[in-house]
């Protein structure tokens, strides 16, 4: 599918600020295009973090935690099977425990295996939290919980209290619990709508520091430092793609920046470790792609809490093990993930996948814990938005469970829930955001979901919205496509919401050849904006491309640094060719 190139616009009065402040000229227009309009926006030091107060129910939902902590109250906290949810538990449990430390505070975790128990805090997780030898009293919720006013009812009924932190928006009835901790929950002001599940515990715990604090439990200088717990936030937040704006941007900085000083769980070291990765070099990209797919593989094949338990554990000796067992799983899970794709392409050879407005595939041999991966691949080869599903059963009855991904400029969640109320009876359940979501329906029910999904996307979408378009940041002088200018973009914080800078340019392509039969290897030289070649010969790759390219292109590419046998050198990851559309 040809590629609608576009570049970012900005204003030059925000990027004359900003370089008048002494930020890099190149830096100033990226920043500007991303709607930075002073350099004190780019300060991202940890006093710039919204304060917790402005976080709907925070400071109450603290206090009560502190209250239960000095009575004694067992706490259970009931966590999600993705990256999110995982390192949301393991934030719990290492703060909770840090601070509530002077009263031996009695806090343990459940994470629910996702095939037999489905996902959030149902009723029948409540029964099994019941019937623990040490009974909870308090049931805390980290990245679920604002969907399960079921199980919510269920625990009321028991005599449990619970304690609900998420940050998935809610239905249009809340459940009835203790308190609710969540920044897009009704009435709720807190400016950043972003935050992920795990931030939204991390803040919980902030708050709580605060209130045993002027309690007289701890002082400023002896009180437990959460700030050690900030690897965990920002895996959690990248690896959720929650949006990077400035208060989730202060989160992942300074988490990436332990990490690079060597300054984290021995989990998250022995993920790197097990993923052959540098600490010391540490990057967004490394937390979404290496450490929080080898996470995620634990809660789709098996057990997240095998990933709890190797973010927990204090011992590198247990957690390099168990971060080895997570490689392992994850690369079953790529293998799983291959035969599924491979499967569901070849059931879309006779479909013109141009024509329609969606992709929407079941199978009954498909596993539930990889249709979201696929979903996302499917996605981003066809443009389109998709739903994977894979058999299920719930209560006796034989189901369809599916996972969606959305493209930019259709809502996915909201879409399920116009299909929901056109339909009552045909989705069990749903739930998710903009451009994911997860949903339940019966398996008979397969063929007219397909019809609906189709319809119900046609009248949302235009023609703009299915054409696949990437933006990019302009013209780069080749003065500044040096291993230098890498290093200086490699540090700085970019994600979902603060791309990563993408440019465009003309180049002469000396040499080509394919790199493992599937990758494009290429040698370059940059025109200048006169139309002459630059000097300087440079290394470019694309990725999973194996069609050559003209003796002269427009390409759209990413600057990187690669360091081979101890050389820096600047390396172009080639993103599209400007071709006609």
């Amino acid at each position: 599918m040809t590629i609608k190139l576009t570049e970012r616009k900005y204003s030059e009065q925000d990027a004359q600020a900003l370089r008048e402040k002494g930020v890099h000229p190149v830096l100033s227009k990226l920043f500007a295009a991303r709607g930075i309009q002073s350099a004190e926006e780019l300060s991202l030091e940890l006093k710039n973090l919204i304060p917790p107060a402005q976080l709907k129910n925070c400071i109450d939902a603290a206090q009560y935690l502190a209250q239960a902590i000095q009575h004694g109250k067992r706490l259970l906290i009931v966590a999600d099977y993705d990256c999110d949810g995982a390192t949301a538990c393991a934030v719990g449990m290492r703060g909770l425990k840090a601070l509530g430390a002077p009263w031996n505070i009695q806090v343990d975790y459940f994470v629910p295996n996702r095939f037999t128990l489905g996902y959030g805090l149902t009723p029948e997780v409540v029964d099994l939290a019941a019937q623990r030898a040490q009974r909870p009293d308090i049931l805390i919720t980290v990245d679920n919980g604002i969907a399960s006013l079921a199980g919510v009812e269920r625990a009321n009924q028991l005599g449990m209290e619970v304690l609900v932190t998420d940050h998935h928006l809610p239905a249009d009835t809340l459940p009835d619990a203790a308190w609710i901790v969540n920044p897009n929950q009704p009435h709720c002001t807190f400016p950043s709508k972003a935050l992920a599940g795990v931030g939204v515990m991390f803040y919980l715990l902030i708050a709580l520091r605060s209130i045993l604090r002027e309690q007289g439990a701890f002082t400023a200088d002896n009180q437990p430092r959460l700030e050690n717990l900030l690897d965990l936030v920002a895996l959690g937040t990248v690896a959720d793609v929650a949006s990077l704006d400035r208060n989730n941007r202060v989160l992942v900085s300074n988490g990436v920046k332990r990490i690079k000083h060597g300054l984290m769980q021995p989990g998250i070291q022995a993920l790197y470790l097990a993923a052959g990765r540098d600490p010391h070099k540490a990057n967004t990209s490394d937390l979404g792609f290496t450490l929080g797919p080898r996470l995620n593989a634990a809660g789709r094949l098996s057990d997240m809490s095998l990933g709890i338990r190797c973010l927990l554990t204090d011992s590198h000796e247990e957690a390099l093990q168990l971060a080895h067992e997570l490689d392992r799983m994850n690369r079953e899970r790529r293998t799983i993930e291959a035969g599924m794709q491979e499967t569901a392409l070849a059931s879309l050879v006779d479909i013109q996948v141009g024509v329609q407005a969606t992709v929407c595939l079941a199978h009954p041999d498909w596993h539930q814990g990889v249709i979201g991966i696929v979903a996302s691949r499917l996605k981003e080869k066809f443009h389109r938005p998709t739903i994977i599903f894979a058999p299920g059963d719930e209560a006796g009855e034989k189901v369809f469970k599916g996972s969606g991904r959305s493209i930019s400029g259709f809502h996915l969640r909201d879409a399920l829930d116009v299909i929901s109320k056109k339909y009552p009876d045909m989705i069990l359940k749903f739930g998710g955001h903009a451009m994911a979501a997860g949903l339940t329906i019966r398996a008979s029910e397969i063929d007219l979901f397909k019809e609906t999904f189709e319809s119900i996307a046609r009248e949302l979408m235009t023609e703009e919205t299915l054409q696949r378009q990437l933006a990019h940041d302009g013209f780069l002088s080749p003065e500044f496509i040096e291993p230098e200018f890498g290093t200086l973009l490699s540090n700085e914080t970019w994600g979902q919401g603060f791309p990563a800078p993408v440019f465009y340019g003309e180049f002469e392509v000396i040499s080509q050849s394919l790199l493992q039969g599937k990758h494009l290897k290429l040698q370059l030289k940059a025109l200048k904006e006169n139309g002459s070649s630059d000097s300087k010969t440079l290394n470019g790759i694309w990725f999973s491309r194996a069609q050559t390219l003209p003796s002269r292109s427009k390409l759209a590419y990413r600057l990187v640094t690669d360091h081979f046998q101890g050389v820096a050198r600047a390396q172009l990851h080639i993103e599209a060719l400007d071709e006609p559309l």
